[in-house]
């Protein structure tokens, strides 16, 4: 059996970027961690628009951005790097602009600030990916996106906690924190635009034709959607689940979505490199039996009117983080994994499509679902789970860069070669 991967802190940060580079994607998190979470209460509090309008816009903002994924693969794959991550933060500083010059009541601005905002949030993950991807290779590949994942729910869990503590401000404290978040926005796409990193990418081979591997990765893509509703289940299900059904204080959701954080923060790292003796792929599907069996938790211990409910329900949300993070830890590799060098931009654009897709219709899938009931909700979540989850164990393995086998390290593509200019 291979041997685990052991990955030096130093090394994690050279796989990772570089030093510059993992500032850069603090400063960017803690930037986004002040706004996002309180976008919807800028729109109302500030700016005076209805809940309606406001999420209307923000919605629009999530929708655009996707679309404009394609452009963002191709552009990674005509050799951008640290630019198209610079880019992506640059867009939102814009949008922060917009937001910031919204005057009370004007729908149209803050539609089109929340634009801004949403393409540079849609763009990061592909071109983040990418960057990683250029630097280090196999294993080490993997431990680093798991890295910058750590790194950035830290980030969004500090930013989110400061601005917390700002809102006792009222209106001129939420437009300081946007303000804030401008800054973050600045700064981080000047440290990453430091680091100069581009391809150049040869000649393409014409047996796969305009598309490569994508025909082939269609099952991996189509699960995503299905795995990705994890992300929203400690934000949207379980405070729908404990508050308007157990009936809990609103701090059991808070306690829950904390926990989450810290538990990403601290795992993603070790548990990544810890099944890095299995295939990635095989990982991938674990993390779906990890998910669907929380979900079974969930509806073994929703009762109303049971006092032991609430905290079982906090301890079943373990389980589901940990599903949470060996998907993380395996999806994303493995995407990178099988695409070819010249086309790791595009793949890595249909699976933030897919994950993007995902996340934007969860929320109203699973509030349907919980109105039908519990074994809706959550024998659904794992019927759905569970038939994704062996989707991706039964699907044809492509050949690409010949580095989806336990334990392996693959030496740099010769389609590709990375330049500091």
């Amino acid at each position: 059996m291979a041997t685990t991967t052991r990955i030096q802190p130093r090394a994690l940060v050279r796989a990772s970027g570089g030093p510059r580079y993992a500032v850069a994607l603090t400063v960017d998190a803690l930037g986004t961690g002040l706004l996002r979470p309180f976008l919807l209460l800028y729109g109302v509090t500030v700016l005076g628009l209805s809940a309606p309008a406001t999420g209307i816009a923000m919605t629009a903002g999530v929708v655009v951005g996707l679309a404009c994924m394609p452009a963002v693969g191709r552009w990674l794959d005509r050799g951008a790097r640290s630019t198209v991550v610079a880019a992506s933060m640059l867009v939102r500083v814009v949008g922060v602009a917009l937001l910031l010059a919204t005057p009370a009541g004007h729908a149209g601005l803050f539609a089109a600030a929340a634009l801004f905002l949403g393409i540079g949030n849609q763009a990061w993950p592909a071109a983040h990916a990418a960057l990683v991807a250029t630097v280090a290779h196999g294993r080490e590949r993997d431990a680093a996106l798991a890295a910058g994942r750590a790194l950035r729910n830290a980030g969004l869990g500090a930013g989110a906690l400061l601005a917390t503590a700002c809102l006792t401000g009222g209106t001129t404290a939420l437009r300081a924190l946007a303000a804030g978040t401008g800054l973050a926005y600045l700064a981080a796409a000047a440290l990453a635009w430091s680091v100069h990193l581009h391809t150049r990418p040869a000649a393409a081979p014409a047996e796969n034709g305009a598309d490569g591997p994508a025909p082939r990765m269609r099952a991996l893509l189509a699960a995503n959607v299905i795995y990705v509703f994890c992300l929203n289940v400690p934000e949207v299900a379980l405070p729908l689940v404990l508050v308007t059904q157990l009936h809990a204080s609103p701090v059991w959701s808070a306690a829950v979505f904390v926990a989450n954080t810290v538990l990403v923060v601290t795992l993603q790292v070790p548990v990544t490199v810890l099944l890095s003796r299995f295939s990635r792929r095989t990982v991938l599907a674990l993390s779906g039996v990890l998910l669907a069996a929380s979900y079974l938790g969930f509806l073994a211990v929703v009762s109303p009117g049971h006092g032991w409910s609430v905290p079982a329900v906090a301890a079943v949300s373990v389980v589901c983080t940990l599903g949470e993070i060996v998907y993380a830890g395996s999806a994303t590799a493995l995407v990178t994994a099988l695409a070819p060098a010249r086309l790791l931009g595009r793949a890595l654009a249909r699976f933030q499509l897919s994950t993007g897709f995902g996340l934007a219709v969860s929320p109203a899938v699973v509030t349907a679902l919980a109105a039908r009931g519990p074994a809706a909700l959550w024998g659904g979540l794992a019927a759905a789970t569970l038939l994704s989850a062996t989707a991706v164990a039964t699907e044809k393995e492509p050949v690409a860069n010949g580095t989806e086998h336990p334990g392996t390290r693959a030496p740099a593509s010769p389609a590709v070669r990375a330049e500091r200019v």
